[in-house]
């Protein structure tokens, strides 16, 4: 599996892109989404909303279960990813891309995140 290494990982198999003006991307890796099988639909948390590093924050469904969805940081929910709303596959098939989930301005990140490295030996 192909971790980008430019990105951070957590234990709950997120990932969080570097922060860009103090907004960070997040999205769930390839190997959760793997072992999701195919995502047939995402429950996201709405913009405005306060997430918490750790906590649940919305759910991906797919044919064998439904996950919940954890947030790797702090922050405020800046944007969510409409077209992943609207094709849930987009998870499968883009987990780095296009299957992106949210936006959040982050306001505490916690020190337990992984690097492409770790999270590769995590999973492995």
């Amino acid at each position: 599996m192909n971790n980008p290494q430019q990105l951070r990982y957590s234990k709950e198999h997120e990932w969080l892109s570097a922060a860009e003006e103090g907004v960070s991307t997040i999205g769930i890796t390839e190997h959760a989404a793997n072992a999701l099988g195919d995502v047939v639909f995402v429950q996201l948390p709405p913009v405005g909303e306060t997430v918490t590093a750790g906590e649940t924050c919305g759910e991906l469904e797919s044919t064998k279960s439904v996950s919940d969805l954890y947030s790797p940081v702090d922050g405020e929910v800046t944007e969510i990813n409409e077209d992943v709303v609207s094709d849930p596959s987009l998870v499968n098939t883009a987990p780095f891309e296009g299957g992106w989930l949210f936006k959040v301005k982050v306001s505490g990140e916690p020190d337990d995140l992984l690097s492409a490295d770790e999270y590769t030996a995590f999973t492995g």
